[in-house]
Protein backbone atom coordinates (compact mmCIF):
# COMPACT_ATOMS: atom_id res chain seq x y z
CA UNK A 1 0.00 0.00 0.00
CA UNK A 2 1.40 3.39 -1.02
CA UNK A 3 0.54 6.49 0.97
CA UNK A 4 1.22 10.16 0.26
CA UNK A 5 3.09 11.56 3.27
CA UNK A 6 5.29 14.53 4.06
CA UNK A 7 7.85 15.56 6.64
CA UNK A 8 9.92 18.65 7.35
CA UNK A 9 13.66 19.01 6.76
CA UNK A 10 15.50 22.25 7.52
CA UNK A 11 12.18 24.08 7.34
CA UNK A 12 11.34 22.59 3.92
CA UNK A 13 8.32 20.37 3.36
CA UNK A 14 9.46 17.07 1.86
CA UNK A 15 6.97 15.12 -0.25
CA UNK A 16 7.24 11.36 0.02
CA UNK A 17 5.56 8.06 -0.68
CA UNK A 18 5.38 5.52 2.12
CA UNK A 19 5.05 1.90 1.02
CA UNK A 20 3.70 -0.24 3.86
CA UNK A 21 3.92 -4.03 3.72
CA UNK A 22 1.06 -6.42 4.32
CA UNK A 23 0.58 -7.71 7.83
CA UNK A 24 1.05 -6.28 11.27
CA UNK A 25 4.14 -4.34 12.22
CA UNK A 26 6.33 -3.06 13.47
CA UNK A 27 8.21 -3.57 10.22
CA UNK A 28 11.78 -2.99 9.16
CA UNK A 29 12.16 0.38 7.45
CA UNK A 30 14.22 1.84 4.59
CA UNK A 31 14.64 5.46 3.49
CA UNK A 32 15.50 6.09 -0.17
CA UNK A 33 15.75 8.85 -2.78
CA UNK A 34 16.55 9.19 -6.47
CA UNK A 35 19.86 10.07 -8.06
CA UNK A 36 21.09 13.25 -9.74
CA UNK A 37 18.15 15.58 -10.56
CA UNK A 38 15.75 12.65 -10.24
CA UNK A 39 12.28 12.52 -8.72
CA UNK A 40 10.56 9.78 -6.75
CA UNK A 41 8.47 8.64 -9.71
CA UNK A 42 11.61 7.42 -11.43
CA UNK A 43 12.44 4.93 -8.71
CA UNK A 44 8.76 3.98 -8.44
CA UNK A 45 8.73 3.09 -12.14
CA UNK A 46 11.93 1.07 -11.76
CA UNK A 47 10.31 -0.92 -8.95
CA UNK A 48 12.76 -0.74 -6.04
CA UNK A 49 10.37 0.48 -3.32
CA UNK A 50 7.76 -2.07 -4.35
CA UNK A 51 10.36 -4.85 -4.17
CA UNK A 52 11.35 -3.85 -0.65
CA UNK A 53 7.75 -3.48 0.55
CA UNK A 54 6.89 -6.90 -0.88
CA UNK A 55 9.64 -8.32 1.35
CA UNK A 56 8.05 -6.82 4.47
CA UNK A 57 10.08 -3.59 4.58
CA UNK A 58 8.31 -0.26 5.11
CA UNK A 59 9.88 2.01 2.49
CA UNK A 60 9.96 5.82 2.46
CA UNK A 61 10.76 7.29 -0.97
CA UNK A 62 11.08 11.08 -1.02
CA UNK A 63 11.63 13.93 -3.44
CA UNK A 64 14.79 15.81 -2.55
CA UNK A 65 14.59 19.42 -1.32
CA UNK A 66 14.06 21.90 -4.18
CA UNK A 67 12.93 19.12 -6.55
CA UNK A 68 9.69 17.48 -7.64
CA UNK A 69 6.81 17.90 -5.21
CA UNK A 70 9.04 18.94 -2.30
CA UNK A 71 9.45 22.56 -1.28
CA UNK A 72 12.55 24.70 -1.28
CA UNK A 73 13.89 27.69 -3.19
CA UNK A 74 15.51 28.16 -5.58
CA UNK A 75 13.86 25.41 -7.56
CA UNK A 76 16.03 22.73 -9.13
CA UNK A 77 18.98 23.29 -6.80
CA UNK A 78 20.89 20.12 -5.97
CA UNK A 79 22.51 20.65 -2.59
CA UNK A 80 24.07 17.38 -1.38
CA UNK A 81 24.18 18.48 2.25
CA UNK A 82 20.47 19.35 2.27
CA UNK A 83 19.74 16.07 0.56
CA UNK A 84 21.68 14.17 3.24
CA UNK A 85 19.76 16.02 5.95
CA UNK A 86 16.52 15.02 4.27
CA UNK A 87 17.62 11.39 4.55
CA UNK A 88 18.22 11.87 8.27
CA UNK A 89 14.85 13.57 8.76
CA UNK A 90 13.26 10.76 6.78
CA UNK A 91 14.80 8.33 9.26
CA UNK A 92 13.19 10.31 12.06
CA UNK A 93 9.83 10.17 10.27
CA UNK A 94 10.03 6.39 9.98
CA UNK A 95 11.28 5.98 13.54
CA UNK A 96 8.21 7.84 14.82
CA UNK A 97 5.77 5.80 12.70
CA UNK A 98 3.68 3.21 14.56
CA UNK A 99 4.18 0.64 11.80
CA UNK A 100 7.99 0.81 11.87
CA UNK A 101 10.57 -0.57 14.30
CA UNK A 102 12.82 2.42 15.07
CA UNK A 103 15.73 0.07 15.79
CA UNK A 104 15.63 -1.56 12.34
CA UNK A 105 15.97 1.23 9.78
CA UNK A 106 18.30 1.20 6.78
CA UNK A 107 19.07 3.54 3.89
CA UNK A 108 19.37 2.98 0.14
CA UNK A 109 20.78 5.34 -2.48
CA UNK A 110 21.78 5.24 -6.11
CA UNK A 111 24.12 7.38 -8.25
CA UNK A 112 24.19 10.82 -6.54
CA UNK A 113 22.18 9.55 -3.58
CA UNK A 114 24.44 6.49 -3.53
CA UNK A 115 27.07 8.93 -2.31
CA UNK A 116 24.65 10.49 0.17
CA UNK A 117 24.04 7.21 1.98
CA UNK A 118 27.78 6.74 2.47
CA UNK A 119 27.87 10.05 4.34
CA UNK A 120 24.70 9.43 6.32
CA UNK A 121 25.79 5.91 7.17
CA UNK A 122 29.04 7.28 8.58
CA UNK A 123 27.29 10.00 10.61
CA UNK A 124 24.01 8.55 11.89
CA UNK A 125 24.14 5.48 14.12
CA UNK A 126 20.36 5.05 13.88
CA UNK A 127 21.14 3.54 10.47
CA UNK A 128 21.44 -0.22 10.83
CA UNK A 129 22.25 -1.11 7.19
CA UNK A 130 23.45 0.80 4.12
CA UNK A 131 22.98 -0.05 0.44
CA UNK A 132 24.90 2.18 -2.00
CA UNK A 133 24.40 1.55 -5.71
CA UNK A 134 26.26 2.99 -8.75
CA UNK A 135 27.47 5.60 -6.31
CA UNK A 136 29.18 8.95 -6.63
CA UNK A 137 32.58 8.62 -4.97
CA UNK A 138 34.20 11.97 -5.87
CA UNK A 139 32.35 14.83 -7.54
CA UNK A 140 35.61 16.66 -8.10
CA UNK A 141 37.30 13.73 -9.82
CA UNK A 142 34.24 13.25 -12.03
CA UNK A 143 34.18 16.94 -12.92
CA UNK A 144 37.83 16.87 -13.93
CA UNK A 145 37.23 13.79 -16.07
CA UNK A 146 34.40 15.51 -17.92
CA UNK A 147 36.20 18.81 -18.58
CA UNK A 148 39.51 19.76 -20.13
CA UNK A 149 41.70 22.14 -18.06
CA UNK A 150 40.46 25.07 -20.14
CA UNK A 151 36.82 23.98 -19.76
CA UNK A 152 37.27 23.57 -16.01
CA UNK A 153 38.73 27.09 -15.72
CA UNK A 154 35.78 28.47 -17.70
CA UNK A 155 33.39 26.59 -15.44
CA UNK A 156 34.99 28.09 -12.33
CA UNK A 157 34.58 31.55 -13.85
CA UNK A 158 30.89 30.83 -14.44
CA UNK A 159 30.52 29.77 -10.80
CA UNK A 160 32.01 33.10 -9.68
CA UNK A 161 29.73 35.10 -11.99
CA UNK A 162 26.68 33.20 -10.74
CA UNK A 163 27.61 34.07 -7.16
CA UNK A 164 27.72 37.75 -8.13
CA UNK A 165 24.31 37.43 -9.79
CA UNK A 166 22.82 35.97 -6.63
CA UNK A 167 24.48 38.61 -4.48
CA UNK A 168 22.81 41.28 -6.63
CA UNK A 169 19.45 39.62 -6.09
CA UNK A 170 19.20 38.27 -9.63
CA UNK A 171 17.82 34.80 -10.43
CA UNK A 172 20.29 31.92 -10.33
CA UNK A 173 21.81 30.74 -13.58
CA UNK A 174 20.02 27.65 -14.91
CA UNK A 175 21.59 24.93 -17.05
CA UNK A 176 20.52 21.61 -18.53
CA UNK A 177 20.69 18.66 -16.18
CA UNK A 178 21.31 16.29 -19.07
CA UNK A 179 22.03 16.74 -22.75
CA UNK A 180 19.08 15.56 -24.90
CA UNK A 181 21.56 13.23 -26.61
CA UNK A 182 22.66 11.62 -23.35
CA UNK A 183 21.61 8.21 -22.09
CA UNK A 184 20.35 9.88 -18.90
CA UNK A 185 17.89 12.04 -20.82
CA UNK A 186 16.76 9.28 -23.16
CA UNK A 187 16.11 6.83 -20.35
CA UNK A 188 14.20 9.41 -18.32
CA UNK A 189 11.99 10.31 -21.27
CA UNK A 190 11.30 6.62 -21.88
CA UNK A 191 9.70 6.22 -18.44
CA UNK A 192 5.90 6.20 -18.07
CA UNK A 193 4.33 9.61 -17.31
CA UNK A 194 4.17 8.90 -13.55
CA UNK A 195 7.91 8.30 -13.57
CA UNK A 196 8.55 11.77 -14.99
CA UNK A 197 5.99 13.73 -12.98
CA UNK A 198 7.64 16.82 -11.55
CA UNK A 199 10.90 16.18 -13.40
CA UNK A 200 12.58 19.05 -15.25
CA UNK A 201 15.69 18.84 -17.37
CA UNK A 202 17.35 21.80 -15.70
CA UNK A 203 19.27 22.56 -12.54
CA UNK A 204 20.93 25.62 -11.08
CA UNK A 205 24.52 26.17 -12.09
CA UNK A 206 25.40 26.15 -8.40
CA UNK A 207 24.33 22.51 -8.34
CA UNK A 208 27.44 21.75 -10.39
CA UNK A 209 29.54 23.85 -8.02
CA UNK A 210 28.22 21.75 -5.14
CA UNK A 211 28.97 18.61 -7.13
CA UNK A 212 32.55 19.70 -7.78
CA UNK A 213 33.22 20.02 -4.05
CA UNK A 214 31.41 16.83 -3.06
CA UNK A 215 33.49 13.97 -1.65
CA UNK A 216 30.98 11.51 -0.16
CA UNK A 217 33.46 8.67 0.27
CA UNK A 218 35.89 10.76 2.32
CA UNK A 219 34.83 9.03 5.54
CA UNK A 220 33.80 5.63 4.20
CA UNK A 221 35.89 3.96 6.93
CA UNK A 222 33.52 5.44 9.52
CA UNK A 223 30.45 3.54 8.28
CA UNK A 224 31.63 0.44 10.17
CA UNK A 225 30.28 -1.25 12.25
CA UNK A 226 27.11 -0.53 10.25
CA UNK A 227 26.86 -3.17 7.48
CA UNK A 228 27.59 -1.73 4.02
CA UNK A 229 26.57 -3.21 0.66
CA UNK A 230 27.98 -1.61 -2.49
CA UNK A 231 26.47 -2.51 -5.88
CA UNK A 232 28.62 -1.54 -8.88
CA UNK A 233 28.30 -1.89 -12.64
CA UNK A 234 31.68 -3.14 -13.82
CA UNK A 235 31.58 -1.00 -16.98
CA UNK A 236 30.30 2.16 -15.28
CA UNK A 237 32.21 5.23 -16.44
CA UNK A 238 29.67 7.86 -15.31
CA UNK A 239 30.31 7.14 -11.64
CA UNK A 240 33.43 5.12 -12.38
CA UNK A 241 33.64 1.57 -11.16
CA UNK A 242 37.36 2.05 -10.56
CA UNK A 243 36.61 4.74 -7.96
CA UNK A 244 33.95 2.58 -6.32
CA UNK A 245 36.27 -0.41 -6.04
CA UNK A 246 39.03 1.70 -4.49
CA UNK A 247 36.59 3.14 -1.96
CA UNK A 248 35.27 -0.33 -1.14
CA UNK A 249 38.78 -1.43 -0.26
CA UNK A 250 38.97 1.40 2.27
CA UNK A 251 35.66 0.51 3.90
CA UNK A 252 35.81 -1.65 7.01
CA UNK A 253 33.81 -4.77 7.74
CA UNK A 254 31.02 -5.78 7.76
CA UNK A 255 30.78 -5.07 4.04
CA UNK A 256 29.87 -6.78 0.78
CA UNK A 257 30.48 -5.94 -2.88
CA UNK A 258 28.11 -6.98 -5.66
CA UNK A 259 29.43 -6.53 -9.21
CA UNK A 260 27.00 -6.65 -12.12
CA UNK A 261 27.67 -6.54 -15.87
CA UNK A 262 27.05 -3.29 -17.72
CA UNK A 263 27.36 0.46 -17.46
CA UNK A 264 25.78 3.00 -15.11
CA UNK A 265 22.16 2.33 -16.03
CA UNK A 266 22.39 -1.44 -16.23
CA UNK A 267 21.70 -1.61 -12.48
CA UNK A 268 18.15 -0.36 -13.15
CA UNK A 269 17.36 -2.28 -16.32
CA UNK A 270 19.06 -5.52 -17.33
CA UNK A 271 20.37 -6.13 -13.81
CA UNK A 272 17.33 -4.94 -11.84
CA UNK A 273 16.44 -8.37 -10.51
CA UNK A 274 19.99 -8.84 -9.26
CA UNK A 275 20.42 -5.36 -7.75
CA UNK A 276 16.99 -5.19 -6.12
CA UNK A 277 17.35 -8.73 -4.83
CA UNK A 278 20.79 -8.07 -3.35
CA UNK A 279 19.56 -4.93 -1.58
CA UNK A 280 16.44 -6.69 -0.30
CA UNK A 281 18.46 -9.60 1.06
CA UNK A 282 20.96 -7.23 2.72
CA UNK A 283 18.17 -5.42 4.54
CA UNK A 284 16.48 -8.65 5.54
CA UNK A 285 19.76 -9.99 6.94
CA UNK A 286 20.83 -6.88 8.83
CA UNK A 287 17.63 -5.12 9.90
Amino acid sequence: MRQDVEFTSEGITIAAWLYLPEGEGPHRGVVMASGFAGVRGGLHSYGYPQAFAAAGIATLLFDNPHLGASGGEPRQELDPVKQQRAYRDGITFLAAHDAVDADRIGIWGTSYSGGHVLVVGAQDRRVKAVVSQAMTISGHANTLRRNSPAEYAALAARFAEDRLRRFRGEPPTMVQAFSPESASYQRTMARPPEGREGWRNEITLRSWEHYDSYEPAAFIERISPTPLLMIVGIDDTMTPATDALAAYERALHPKKLVLVPGEHYAVYDDQFATTAGAARDWFQEHL
